[in-house]
């Protein structure tokens, strides 16, 4: 259908409208997408802009950077330089910030006085690694040293000012302490305060650690071991000092009670002399027989016994002495012994445990075998004093005194076992000590017993039957003749007694002549026999047996003699040995003047070392042998003395001054009159 004009023109104005509209939105994207594209330029141009600035910037700033970096580093490495500084030049300084402390020493302030010494050492350490050769090391090491001089004189000071010796009364407590069922607590012995221990416990620590050193142990064991030896030679005194004046030998306190009220108790005594004593009497009364309570013990062996020969007139005196106040003196003396032996027990207990805080583990043992020698051989040389005593109350037959080391050898053995634990660890010369001792002990005892058993006995009562010539002399005539005869002459009861004598000692010659084979040294074997026989020869003498035995043997008397001095050139013929290495035959003949061969000149150095060998082994070994006949003695040795020199006189004239060794005093080691001293000192055995 037709459209209207209006309607048709209508519509293109409203479609012309639209375009227009069209046109001028175009338009307005078109101006829009220039200004885009302008401004995208524009940003482009700034972008490319900013990245050329931000490029240059980049260039600019990374070097900075870096520098910045560097120089952060370069101050980290100073302050770590100054801080070095500050610690290298503390240790510059440590002499003089440490010097006075070091100069006044540690007394009162031990642990500030060990810190100065660790920042010396530190200082010590550092100078040693960095510069050796600086001055400053060598201060500090001064100082250092002076500083560990202090503490060595401290750990002296503390131990000699604190070491106290141990009371009497106190070490009776510790060793009734072992018997007293009614003690309820341990007697305690403070060696040292407990503040003053832990002082020298840390010295000591310190000394080992970092002063290298040792020798203030043996300071420590020598203190000590003068207040162990003064302890147990205060506790002999004070038996003594407690006899004289009351009769009681010790005071022991009563556990739990205090210390400084002591009361007295009675002594367990181990043994007293008379108790033994009349043991002895009943052992003479039914062994005279041979039979009941007769020795059976072994001969003895070694050289180290004496020998009875003292006058029978001196054992008949001693046989009528008073014994009374003797005895009790003896009974002291073993008391004393006996207690000081057991309180040497308890207090090496004591000081090995004080000890164990002190000294290092590894040093323990030896120092401990140090400490306690003194006073164990103060005890040893008493007991061979006693064994000596012994031997020479054997002698001049005092048994009574014999009989002091009956008590203290029990008393010795009882307390071995206690010994040995004690002595754990020491040397091999330390524990082999008491059981030398004790059997030095049983050695004079049985000598002691098995001489009373035979010969005494037997010159004793004939001696005794002297006093009884005709009634003795007329029951032997009685068996040689009919039961009828009622009379028999005197002469010929004079010669049957004579005749039973000469039979009595006929067999105890015999007896000798057996026991003096149990010596190995045929001198020793001598020495026995000639003092015996001497014995018997002034026996003899002194009394009328000799005219008895004269009737029947008109030569007895010089055939004692002659046995005596076959004995004696027995004796002589074990120098041999000794002067048959010098003695002409055996010696090198040489031109005067010419020069000596290396075997000339090695067989007189051989010569003088056999000589000195041997001459030192004899007088070591003789020197113990006994003659107790002051005469006999004297005769025996200037012999020996006049035989040595002279052939020892006659080497050394043609030899000394020989050019066989470059050691002359090696070889030439004495002088002829040195000899004679020597052989001088034979059979004395306390010189």
């Amino acid at each position: 259908m037709m459209i209207p004009p209006q309607e048709a023109s209508a519509r293109r104005r409203e479609i012309e409208d639209k375009l227009k509209q069209e046109e001028e939105t175009l338009s307005f994207i078109r101006d829009s997408l220039e200004k885009s594209d302008q401004l995208t330029k524009n940003m482009v141009s700034i972008l490319s802009s900013f990245e050329s600035r931000l490029m240059k910037l980049e260039n600019s700033i990374i070097p900075v950077h870096k520098q910045t970096e560097n120089l952060q580093r370069l101050q980290e490495n100073v302050e770590k330089t100054l801080s070095c500084l500050d610690h290298v030049i503390s240790y510059y300084h440590v002499a003089s910030d440490t010097e006075k402390i070091i100069r006044e020493g540690p007394t009162g302030r031990l642990e500030e006085y060990l810190g100065s010494m660790a920042k010396i050492q530190k200082a010590v350490e550092y100078f040693q690694d960095n510069s050796p050769d600086s001055p400053e090391l060598n201060k500090v090491k001064l100082l250092f040293e002076r500083g560990k001089e202090s503490l060595e004189s401290e750990f002296r000071s503390l131990m000699t000012r604190h070491s106290k010796v141990v009371s009497p009364v106190l070490i009776l407590d510790l060793i009734s302490g072992d018997d007293d069922l009614e003690a309820q607590e341990d007697v305690a012995l403070e060696h040292l305060p407990e503040s003053v221990l832990q002082d020298v416990i840390r010295i000591s620590r310190w000394l080992v650690e970092y002063g290298r050193n040792q020798d203030f142990m043996n300071v420590y064991y020598q203190i000590r071991s003068s207040q162990l030896d003064r302890s147990i030679k205060g506790l002999k005194e004070h038996f003594h000092k407690s006899s004289s004046s009351s009769g009681v030998p010790y005071s022991p306190a009563i556990p739990n009670k205090r210390k400084d009220t002591p009361t007295k108790k009675p002594v367990k005594r181990p043994g007293t002399i008379r108790k033994a004593q009349n043991l002895l009497k009943q052992y003479s009364q039914h062994g005279l027989d041979g039979k009941k309570g007769g020795s059976n013990l072994i001969p003895l062996e070694g050289h180290e016994h004496d020998f009875q020969v003292k006058h029978l007139s001196e054992a008949l005196n001693d046989k009528h002495r008073p014994l009374a106040g003797r005895d009790d003196m003896l009974d002291v003396e073993t008391d004393a012994y006996i207690h000081c032996v057991s309180a040497f027990v308890k207090l090496a207990q004591s000081e090995y445990q004080l000890l164990a805080d002190i000294i290092p583990e590894h040093h323990q043992k030896k120092t401990f075998d140090s400490l306690i020698q003194d006073a164990l051989d103060g005890l040893m040389l008493e007991g061979e004093n006693i064994v000596s005593a012994a031997r020479k109350a054997v002698v001049r037959h005092d048994f009574s005194t014999v009989l002091t080391v009956f008590p203290i050898l029990r008393h010795l053995k009882q307390t071995k076992p206690e010994f040995d634990q004690v002595l754990q660890g020491t040397a091999a010369s330390t524990k082999n000590k008491l059981p030398g001792l004790i059997t030095s002990m049983e050695t004079i005892g049985a000598k002691a017993l098995e001489d009373f058993a035979d010969n005494i006995k037997a010159i004793l009562f004939l001696q005794q039957l002297l006093d009884f010539q005709e009634t003795a002399g007329a029951m032997l005539a009685s068996q040689e003749t009919s039961s009828s005869a009622t009379s028999y002459s005197s002469e010929f009861s004079k010669r049957l007694l004579s005749t039973y004598i000469c039979k009595v000692l006929g067999n105890l010659q015999l007896n000798l002549l057996s026991k003096s084979k149990v010596y190995e040294d045929p001198a020793l074997s001598a020495i026995f026999l000639h003092n015996n026989y001497n014995y018997i020869l002034k026996s003899l003498e002194k009394s009328e047996l000799i005219q008895l035995v004269a009737v029947t043997q008109k030569t007895a008397e010089r055939s004692y003699r002659e046995h005596i001095e076959q004995q004696v050139q027995t004796y002589q013929r074990s120098w041999l040995k000794v002067t048959d290495y010098i003695a002409e035959k055996n010696l090198p003949v040489f031109q005067p003047g010419v020069k000596l061969r290396d075997k000339e000149r090695q067989i007189i150095k051989e010569r003088f070392k056999g000589f000195n060998d041997g001459l030192e082994e004899l007088c070591k070994i003789q020197k113990a042998w006994a003659i107790p006949d002051m005469e006999q003695r004297d005769r025996i040795r200037q012999a020996q003395k006049t035989i040595v020199k002279e052939t020892y006189g006659a080497f050394l004239q043609k030899f000394g001054s020989v050019p066989f060794t470059k050691n002359p005093e090696k070889y030439i080691k004495y002088g002829v009159e040195q000899v004679g001293d020597m052989i001088d000192r034979l059979f004395d055995t306390s010189a």
